[in-house]
């Protein structure tokens, strides 16, 4: 029993650590994954298993501070000064960051207890994994086809607000945070490798926060028996969220968004005809 809970542990790290940070909706995965298959419930809690999934998140979250780790640490002002105030001037603040991260910040504050009792069901991961592919489609059509801000260093205040108030969409389960923003940056004049930079930096602390509050509300429910599914859960989505985002950045700016929204709708058919 030991061994098939560590095993099912990993194809969920697997699931949460490939899909979310790509642009296909985390949540959709793991109702197909979770609910429709390998079913955890058989041997966890429901508290237990909501507290498996804020641990897992937190591994692919880890992944990304590995690989903007130098960004980060030149954000927070620990790494080497830079040379003269013009280049100080021309990279990515932390203030900037900041300010995309308010509006999605103060809805998520305001409106959590509502959106965990009433949004999280298949229902409405269908509608977010549908609006939300087309939101993606339409910035692939209209977003600029010889995008100005080419990097993340050229990102201005509106554009990281703008981008932050895009973000708001993404407290819809199903419509993916990183679906929302990239979309957003690319109608906004972003490159879609920009975008995606952009992305992933800003969703270390608000990911963070939200699931390290998360972990102390259901601290109580963590129990030794259960440790070695959370420990394996947690090495498999960083190992596999290190790989899956790497991956994504290089090829974001060459297939763009289409492809992705395709495979939102084909996901969407599957919950709706298997799990409903």
């Amino acid at each position: 029993m030991e061994f098939i809970m560590i095993l099912k542990a990993i194809i969920l790290g697997f699931v949460e650590g490939m899909t979310e940070f790509a642009p296909v909706s985390s949540t959709g995965h793991m109702i197909i994954v979770d609910d429709m298959w390998l079913n955890t419930k058989e041997f966890l809690s429901k508290y237990e298993a909501n507290t498996f999934k804020v641990v897992i998140q937190l591994g692919s979250i880890l992944a990304v501070v590995i690989i903007f780790r130098d960004r980060f640490i030149e954000m927070l002002g620990l790494g080497k000064r830079a040379k003269s105030s013009a280049e100080k001037q021309n990279r990515l603040k932390l203030s900037q960051v900041i300010v995309g991260l308010i509006p999605a910040g103060i809805l998520g504050v305001l409106f959590e207890d509502y959106i965990d009792e009433h949004l999280f069901s298949t229902e409405t991961v269908l509608i977010g994994l549908v609006i939300g592919a087309f939101l993606m489609i339409f910035a692939d059509i209209f977003g600029s086809k010889d995008p100005k801000t080419t990097s993340v260093d050229q990102i201005t205040y509106k554009q990281a607000l703008s981008i932050g108030l895009i973000q708001c969409f993404s407290l819809w389960p199903g419509f993916s945070r990183s679906g929302s923003t990239i979309s957003g940056g690319v109608l906004l004049g972003l490159s879609h490798r920009a975008a995606a930079d952009f992305t992933f930096i800003m969703a270390v602390p608000i990911m963070a926060g939200a699931s390290f509050l998360s972990l102390i509300k259901n601290l109580e429910y963590f129990s030794v028996e259960a440790l070695p599914f959370f420990i394996a859960g947690f090495i498999s989505a960083f190992v596999f969220a290190l790989i899956s985002i790497r991956f994504f950045l290089k090829i974001i700016g060459k297939i763009k968004l289409v492809p992705f929204a395709i495979y939102r709708i084909v996901l969407a058919g599957v919950i709706y005809f298997v799990f409903l």
